[in-house]
């Protein structure tokens, strides 16, 4: 816990220098200006097309826009094209199972390393975390923001005290695991009229959150990505409880003599290496000011 308390406070840390981070402007001086002469780039020579990967992922990393980001230049470094399926990670764990995608990359990861043992898929790599955060209505209703900023527990035990709307992922997704371990160590079972199971993912559920001014838990990464248009704000965050961690998944290539074992393979092995790792830390600096993942392959 101490470790996932140290990574959250670096995680903080980070967005918190970038945002706040003066840009330098550098005067022109006339002294210094040389004139130079053309470069001539030699012209680069495609890539050679090396088939298509199905990539089984989570509606957070679409929903945030990480994937319209990453995959183009993946394709164009590598030649090998990414048909993405954004679905839950339990369902994207069966399809796993089932032979129906050839990667993934998800983030629930007690469930993903249970994958790699009973032989689905080949092997599990870290590629980056964020964080889960409450929103809710920017009247703050509960007054959550200023009694429990840090504390998602006792965030959640007043809402369900209260029996504020709450609106559930539902959906079995790497989200509504993560959601349901916390209503578990707060010694809660949420159920009633208030508790409202939408069974869709993040992006939707935002929507229905901001529509009817409840409460859910959300990867940081698709709030900032949607904020503009959700009339939603933080709540709780920074709590060790809201850790967020993502890992790919070559799946087993003995599941179908369809899988790419070897594309699979490659998007691992780019996404966790340094090129993949800094584009990951580039994602989102410049449009919101902090970075929306933070690369952590090893």
């Amino acid at each position: 816990m101490k470790k996932i308390s140290l990574l959250l406070l670096a995680f903080l840390l980070i967005i918190t220098t970038v945002a706040c981070s003066p840009k330098t402007e550098t005067p022109d001086s006339p002294d210094l200006v040389q004139e130079e002469s053309p470069d001539v780039e030699p012209q680069e020579e495609p890539v050679e097309p090396k088939g298509t990967i199905i990539l089984s992922t989570t509606t957070s990393t679409q929903d945030s826009g990480l994937l319209d980001f990453l995959l183009p230049i993946f394709t164009e470094e590598t030649g090998i094209e990414v048909k993405t399926i954004a679905v839950g990670t339990g369902k994207a764990l069966q399809m796993g199972r089932d032979g129906e995608a050839d990667v993934l990359l998800v983030h629930a990861k007690a469930d993903e390393l249970t994958f790699v043992e009973e032989g689905h898929g080949t092997e599990r790599r870290d590629v980056m975390y964020n964080d889960f955060i409450l929103v809710g209505p920017v009247d703050d209703p509960l007054n959550l923001k200023a009694d429990h900023p840090n504390n998602i527990l006792e965030g959640l035990k007043v809402i369900a005290n209260e029996e504020v709307t709450f609106v559930s992922r539902g959906d079995d997704s790497g989200t509504h695991k993560k959601e349901l371990s916390i209503w578990k160590a707060a010694s809660i079972e949420p159920a009633g009229d208030w508790y409202l199971e939408a069974g869709a993912g993040m992006g939707d559920v935002l929507k229905i959150a901001s529509e009817k001014q409840g409460y859910t838990i959300t990867d940081r990464a698709t709030y900032l990505s949607m904020r503009d248009t959700l009339d939603l704000d933080i709540i709780i965050e920074g709590d060790e409880n809201l850790f967020n961690q993502y890992g790919v998944i070559p799946v087993n290539p003995n599941k179908n003599s369809n899988i790419n074992g070897e594309g699979a393979i490659e998007f691992m092995n780019w996404i966790t290496s340094q090129r993949g790792q800094d584009l990951i830390k580039e994602y989102g600096v410049e449009e919101y000011g902090q970075p929306l993942f933070i690369p952590n392959a090893e």
